[in-house]
C-alpha cells in the first residue's frame, strides 16, 4: 500500500518507487505540517525537520502564534491569521472577514482514485494507485476542506486536488482556492519554466532561484502561448541524468498561478492553482467547490527521469479513447495548400496526390462553412457552404474514401463572428461588457460557454455536421484570448466565476463530443500551441504543437514540449519551404525527421513539390510507420540540444524492453574543419549487445552509451540522419 498513517508518530506516509512524502500532525490542535519529500526513506518520525524548538507550537507558547503560523512548513496554507507567505485558500464571510486557518478533522485511505466532478484529471484503478482524503476544518467558518492525494504504485507521481465544502448555515465566498502547496528548504535550486509566444511556445528557461516571488502565470483565459502551467525546481548541478528535480504540472486549461517564494530563512513555498485575480466562487450552505488537480513528480536521477514519469503517467492515466495506444494516421492538412481558396475538385486533386503517396487522412481546414472566404465572417454558422462543396461534406468524404483517404475537419466552436447569423440572432451569446464596445481579435468574439443554452446551440450545429458525413477527425481550434469577460446570465456577485465556468463549459462540450462520437480522433489547437496542457490531453490524445512548422524552430519548441508531455501528444507536420512563417528553406528529408517523433503529417501543397520531394514522401511514411511506435510508447532521452550548443540536436527513443533504439539527429549548422561527432547514448541495457543498422557494428549497450556513437559527417546546413540500434543475441 503506497499510503499509510502511523499512529505513534502521527505521520501520513505516501511512497512511490523513487520517493517518500510525509505529512505530520502538529500540536493538539492538529495543524498539518509538510515534513519531507524526496528520496525514499524508511523513517516516519522526522519531526526534527520542523525545527519546532525554534518557534514553539501554540500549546507550548500560545503567545507566539504569529511566529508559529509564519514559520511552520504548512501542508496547505490558509489566509489572514499570521502565515504571511502566499496563501492557498481565502474565504470571505457575509460580514467581509477573510481569515482562514485549517486543522485536521479526519482521514480516509483507499485503493484507486476518484473522479473530479466536471474536471479532467488523471485516473487509476485499485491495481494502480491509492488515495488519501485528508479532511480539514475551520470551525469558525463552518468550512470543511478535503486535501486529496493519490500516489501511483509504479510511477514517481503524486496527484493533489482540493475540495471545499460549506457546512455552515450561511453563504461563503471563495476568493482563492489553489490546488497544491509545498513548503521546503532551498537546496541551491534552479527554477525551470516554459515561456514563449505565438510560434515560439514552451521555450525552456532555467535560472537560479532568487529572493521573493517568481514563477509563471496566465490571465488570458487559456494556459497560453506565453506561459505553461508547469514549473520545476532542480538542483543547480542537476543534468539530464543526475540530480534532484521537483516538478509540478497543473491539469487545467484556463488562468493559472505557478509560483515559488524564497524567503529570508532560505525556505521556499511552491504553490499552484487557479489564478486568484478575477476569481471568486460563491458557496451556498451545503455547496462544494472542486479545484483542479496538480501533478507532482520527484526525480533523483535528473530531468530524463522527470520526463519519463510525466510521459508514462499521461500516456497511461490521463489520455483516453481508442487512439491512446493506437498508431495515429498520417494526414495532410489543406490550410497551407489552399487557405480559403478551394472547391471540391481542388480538394480531390490534393487527395489523389496524397493517396498516391500513402497518406491516410485529409483534413479540410478553415473556409468550409457559412460565407467564410476570409477570417471576418461566419464563425458560429456551422453549416456547409455548398457553393464551394456541392453535395456537402458527405459527397467529399465519399469521394475521398474511394481514394483510400478518410476525412477530417477543422472547427472553432468557441468563437463567433459579429458578421454571422448566430450573432445577429443572439448577441447576448458573446462575452462583452454592457456599455463598452467589445474588443475584437481576428475579427471574432468569444462565446459565453458558461451558459447552457450557448453550449447547446453550438453543439447542436457541430454534431449535425459530424452526423452528415463519415468524418473521422476533428481539429478543435481556439484563436484568441479572453477579454471583456462579462456574462449577461450571471448576477453581479458571480461575475468572478466566469473564467472558471468558461473552462468548465469547454470541458463539458468536448466530453459530450467524445461520448456521442467515440470513434473520433480529436486534436486540440489554440492558435497553434496556446492551450497545450494536461487538461486538454484528457480529451484529445494529440495537440497541435505550434503554428510554427519551420523545422529548425520546431527543434526548440518540441524540446520544451517533450520536457513534460509525451511525444505521442505532439502534432508535428512537414511544411512547405520557404517556410510560411519565417521564409527559411530546409531540406525536405530533415523536415520529415524533425516531425517523425510526433503525430506525423503534411502542411503543404503536394502539387507544388518537386518530383524528388514528392518521391520522398513514401520513404518518410515508412520511417514513421516502422519507428513511430518507439517514439510514441518508448522512453525519450535528450542527447544534445541545439538550444544549448547552437550547432546540432539529437534525441533518442528506446522501447520499454530496450530491444530497439532510434536516434534522430539534426545538424543545424555544418562544422568546418572538425572531426565527426561522437554522441554518447542513453537508455540502453549496458549488458546487451546492439547492432547499428547503418554500419553493421555491434557493441554492448555500455559501449554505445559510454564510448559513444560516431556520427557521419554531413556536408551542409539543415541536414539529418536516423540511426537505429537493434539488440542482438549472443
Amino acid at each position: 500500500m503506497p499510503i499509510s498513517y502511523h499512529e505513534q508518530s502521527r505521520v501520513f506516509r505516501l511512497d512511490t518507487p523513487g520517493s517518500t512524502y510525509l505529512i505530520a500532525l502538529v500540536d493538539d490542535e492538529g495543524f498539518l505540517a509538510h515534513l519531507y519529500y524526496g528520496r525514499p526513506i524508511p523513517d516516519c518520525d522526522l519531526r526534527h525537520l520542523l525545527r519546532l524548538e525554534e518557534y514553539p507550537a501554540p500549546s507550548q507558547r500560545n503567545g507566539e502564534r504569529l511566529t508559529f503560523y509564519d514559520m511552520l512548513p504548512t501542508e496547505y496554507s490558509g489566509h489572514g491569521v499570521g502565515d504571511l507567505r502566499e496563501s492557498c485558500l481565502s474565504v470571505e464571510t457575509p460580514q467581509g472577514a477573510r481569515a482562514c486557518c485549517l486543522t485536521y478533522l479526519s482521514h480516509r485511505i483507499f485503493r484507486g482514485k476518484p473522479k473530479l466532478e466536471g474536471l479532467p484529471a488523471t485516473f487509476g484503478g485499485q491495481d494502480d494507485c491509492a488515495t488519501l482524503d485528508l479532511v480539514c476544518q475551520d470551525p469558525a467558518l463552518g468550512l470543511r476542506v478535503h486535501l486529496i492525494y493519490t500516489a501511483f504504485d509504479h510511477l514517481d507521481a503524486i496527484c493533489r486536488s482540493v475540495l471545499v465544502e460549506n457546512v455552515s448555515s450561511s453563504a461563503r465566498r471563495l476568493n482563492r482556492v489553489l490546488s497544491a502547496c509545498l513548503d521546503m528548504d532551498n537546496q541551491a535550486f534552479d527554477l525551470i519554466t516554459l515561456h514563449g509566444c505565438w510560434g515560439q511556445e514552451r521555450m525552456i528557461s532555467r535560472a537560479p532561484l532568487t529572493w521573493g516571488r517568481q514563477g509563471t502565470a496566465s490571465l488570458r483565459g487559456i494556459s497560453s502561448h506565453q506561459e505553461q502551467p508547469f514549473l520545476a525546481l532542480a538542483e543547480h548541478t542537476a543534468t539530464q541524468t543526475q540530480g534532484q528535480v521537483y516538478a509540478a504540472n497543473f491539469v487545467y486549461s484556463g488562468n493559472f498561478l505557478a509560483q515559488v517564494e524564497l524567503r529570508q530563512q532560505n525556505d521556499l513555498r511552491l504553490v499552484m492553482g487557479i489564478h486568484p485575480t478575477d476569481f471568486c466562487w460563491n458557496l451556498a450552505p451545503g455547496a462544494r467547490f472542486q479545484a483542479p488537480e496538480v501533478v507532482l513528480v520527484y526525480s533523483s536521477a535528473g530531468l530524463d527521469h522527470m520526463s519519463h514519469t510525466f510521459h508514462d503517467l499521461y500516456r497511461r492515466h490521463l489520455i483516453r479513447g481508442p487512439y491512446r495506444d493506437r498508431p495515429r494516421p498520417a494526414l495532410i492538412n489543406s490550410w497551407e495548400a489552399t487557405y480559403f481558396d478551394f472547391d471540391t475538385q481542388r480538394l480531390l486533386a490534393l487527395g489523389r496526390l496524397a493517396a498516391q503517396a500513402g497518406i491516410e487522412l485529409m483534413v479540410l481546414d478553415d473556409g468550409w462553412f457559412g460565407r467564410r472566404n476570409s477570417d471576418d465572417s461566419s464563425l458560429g454558422d456551422w453549416t456547409v457552404n455548398e457553393e464551394k462543396l456541392p453535395g456537402g461534406l458527405k459527397h467529399l468524404a465519399e469521394e475521398l474514401n474511394k481514394l483510400g483517404l478518410k476525412l477530417g475537419l477543422w472547427m472553432e466552436p468557441e468563437m463567433v463572428s459579429p458578421d454571422s447569423d448566430l450573432y445577429r440572432a443572439h448577441p447576448e451569446y458573446a462575452l462583452k461588457i454592457p456599455g463598452r464596445a467589445p474588443t475584437l481579435a481576428r475579427n471574432q468574439l468569444v462565446l459565453d460557454l458558461s451558459q447552457p443554452q450557448v453550449r447547446q446551440a453550438v453543439y447542436r450545429q457541430i454534431s449535425a455536421v459530424l452526423r452528415s458525413a463519415p468524418i473521422d477527425y476533428v481539429k478543435w481550434d481556439m484563436n484568441r484570448t479572453l477579454c471583456d469577460v462579462y456574462s449577461s446570465a450571471l448576477p453581479p456577485q458571480a461575475q468572478g466565476e466566469l473564467y472558471h465556468r468558461y473552462v468548465l463549459g469547454v470541458y463539458e462540450l468536448q466530453e459530450r463530443l467524445l461520448s456521442d462520437f467515440p470513434h473520433l480522433l480529436l486534436e486540440n489547437c489554440c492558435g497553434g500551441g496556446g492551450r497545450f496542457d494536461p487538461g486538454m490531453l484528457y480529451f484529445s490524445p494529440q495537440i497541435w504543437t505550434s503554428d510554427n512548422t519551420d523545422a529548425i524552430d520546431r527543434l526548440r519548441i518540441q524540446e520544451g514540449t517533450a520536457l513534460v508531455y509525451p511525444l505521442s501528444a505532439m502534432g508535428a507536420h512537414v511544411a512547405a519551404c520557404p517556410s510560411h512563417i519565417n521564409r527559411r528553406t530546409t531540406d525536405f528529408i530533415t523536415r520529415g525527421r524533425v516531425s517523425l517523433p510526433g503525430c506525423f503529417g503534411y502542411e503543404l501543397d503536394l502539387a507544388a513539390l518537386s518530383p524528388e520531394e514528392l518521391a520522398a514522401i513514401p520513404a518518410q511514411l515508412e520511417e514513421y510507420r516502422t519507428y513511430g511506435h518507439v517514439f510514441r510508447t518508448g522512453d525519450y532521452y535528450r542527447l544534445a540540444s541545439f538550444r544549448e550548443n547552437h550547432e546540432y540536436d539529437a534525441i533518442l527513443a528506446v522501447t520499454k524492453d530496450k530491444s530497439l533504439a532510434v536516434i534522430d539527429f539534426v545538424q543545424v549548422y555544418s562544422r568546418l574543419e572538425q572531426r565527426s561527432l561522437r554522441l554518447p547514448l542513453a537508455g540502453l541495457d549496458p549488458a546487451r549487445r546492439y547492432r547499428c543498422q547503418k554500419t553493421g557494428q555491434v557493441l554492448s549497450g555500455a559501449g554505445w552509451m559510454y564510448g559513444g556513437l560516431p556520427l557521419p559527417k554531413l556536408k551542409g546546413d539543415y541536414l539529418s540522419c536516423l540511426i537505429v540500434l537493434e539488440a542482438v543475441e549472443g
